[in-house]
């Protein structure tokens, strides 16, 4: 139903989206190609994902908010991809596994964080005081609070678009 974008086909304006994730990456993603239909869908989640990228949450953390958001939305290929990227980063086989299958990690301050980003889901972001002291006390920070829910949005953005063109 959705057209697998190249760089010549895509519109117009996703064009310059294209070429740059190619060139950050090295090659276009089936899913960006997909997702290229909309300049603005892919531009926003490419605005998006490069903001939570720049946050004070560590590599591995963002992937542990990542992978929350693609387990429960059932994103394969962000599942698949986002496995890769724990892969790249050395996370163990068991917390990669925890991860896709919605389990909680071994490692207390992943679990924490996981936990956190469920809250966040389970209250609309209204997270009681209690919970919020929790995922403070294991190390994180207000300003990672607000981190989380920039990452929830960015990759419930790409989750249910994914799933919609069947990426």
């Amino acid at each position: 139903m959705f057209t697998p974008h190249t760089l010549e086909s895509a519109p117009a304006a996703s064009r310059p989206l294209i070429e740059s994730t190619v060139q950050h990456l090295g090659h276009l993603p089936g899913a960006v190609g997909l997702l290229a239909e909309s300049p603005e869908m892919l531009g926003g989640f490419l605005q998006a994902s490069n903001l939570f990228e720049a946050s004070t949450l560590d590599p591995l953390a963002r992937e542990v908010v990542v992978m929350v958001i693609a387990a429960r939305n059932q994103c394969r290929v962000c599942l698949a991809m986002h496995t890769g990227r724990l892969r790249t980063l050395g996370a163990d086989a068991r917390l990669i596994a925890a991860l896709r299958t919605g389990e909680t990690p071994d490692d207390p301050r992943l679990a924490a964080l996981r936990e956190f980003t469920l809250r966040v889901l389970a209250t609309a972001g209204e997270v009681p005081d209690d919970q919020m002291t929790e995922f403070l006390a294991a190390g994180y920070t207000r300003r990672n609070a607000l981190e989380v829910v920039l990452g929830i949005g960015t990759y419930t953005m790409s989750t249910l678009a994914n799933r919609m063109v069947r990426a």
